[in-house]
């Protein structure tokens, strides 16, 4: 008698995980580019001196 399962095997396992990670790593980067694109300064107002800059510069001892 022959079975009309498909055969769920190795390889559909490895191709289903391999789209998958494709999947999320695309997402990651989409999410974090667009997070990147809401902290950009669009006043034109240039360089700034903020808190995290300052923190960079004494930790650098500028």
């Amino acid at each position: 008698m022959e079975s009309n399962k498909p055969k769920n095997g190795r390889r559909d396992f490895l191709k289903g995980a391999a789209v998958t990670a494709a999947a999320v790593t695309v997402a990651a980067s989409v999410s974090t580019t667009a997070s990147a694109d809401e902290t950009m300064n669009t006043t034109g107002l240039g360089y700034q001196k903020t808190k995290h800059v300052k923190t960079y510069y004494e930790t650098a001892r500028f």
